[in-house]
């Protein structure tokens, strides 16, 4: 079960992403991030007063403080190198932030299997083959360090998502919401400025947020029933989808190296799971 709920926020977090890549081709990453996150707060919010989650301890707190700064950090830096940058490249770096939840996870006494250890490897390099092998000169300078930025933002996102969810997931996720909010909202507010945002881009908006904050809890959930360090990994794989959605919408080729990157993350997900 761990394994199919980190897999499936991968897969909504992957088609997130690809909506507010395009999305923010036309509007300024951080309207789009600021949209996003409202609209997955009040999602989140809905579900934490549906079951009544905030009785619990109240020690998720700091935890989804944190990760509310690290990923609203990573998401912006994300968007606006899908905007600017080749998707295929920027998603390539952004993936290796999969390293962060492995680490921290094998630092605090994780112990994979030998197979879930060799999964976990091919995985990773699978997903970031999948995203694009030209990582030497086919993006500029800017989109590559903005990438690299996302990558580690959202490493850390999810490792402090796994923290604060052994108290509540759900309680996590709000106050993670409420605080990536309430910055986009001070910064409007200093900008004075909505980021040319209009009604009709409520339905990619809704999709963005709500599918982002579903993801999160998917891979709460998980993480709280396996190991982060293999958890970490199968919900780091959204690179693969995007890159897919990628060539079956934009008609973007997929290069021999993405081909086998492709196989070689489902492979490595076959192995985590036998593992």
């Amino acid at each position: 079960m761990p394994l199919l709920l980190a897999l499936t926020s991968s897969l909504i977090w992957g088609s997130a992403d690809f909506v507010g890549g395009l999305l923010s081709r036309t509007r300024p990453a951080y309207a789009v991030v600021a949209g996003s996150q409202v609209l997955g707060l009040l999602a989140v919010g809905l579900v934490a007063v549906a079951t009544q989650a905030w009785t619990a301890p109240t020690g998720w707190l700091p935890w989804s403080v944190a990760a509310g700064l690290c990923g609203s950090a990573g998401l912006l830096c994300f968007y606006a190198a899908l905007g600017s940058g080749v998707m295929g490249v920027v998603s390539a770096i952004a993936a290796l932030g999969a390293l962060v939840p492995v680490l921290v996870g094998v630092g605090l006494g994780d112990r994979p299997g030998g197979l879930a250890v060799g999964g976990i490897a091919l995985a990773v390099a699978g997903a970031v083959a999948a995203s694009g092998p030209e990582l030497s000169g086919a993006a500029p300078p800017r989109p590559v360090l903005l990438a690299a930025a996302a990558g580690v933002g959202f490493g850390l996102a999810l490792t402090f998502i796994e923290r604060g969810s052994r108290y509540s997931a759900v309680m996590t996720l709000t106050g993670m919401r409420s605080v990536s909010v309430a910055l986009f909202v001070v910064a409007a507010l200093a900008l004075r400025t909505t980021g040319g945002l209009v009604v009709r881009d409520l339905p990619a908006l809704a999709v963005v947020g709500v599918g982002d904050v579903g993801a999160n809890l998917l891979f709460a959930l998980a993480s709280q029933r396996g190991l982060l360090s293999v958890t970490g990994v199968l919900g780091s794989l959204y690179p693969v989808v995007t890159v897919l959605l990628a060539r079956v919408v934009l008609n973007e080729r997929l290069l021999r190296l993405q081909q086998v990157g492709v196989v070689g993350a489902l492979l490595g997900v076959v192995l985590v799971t036998l593992g």
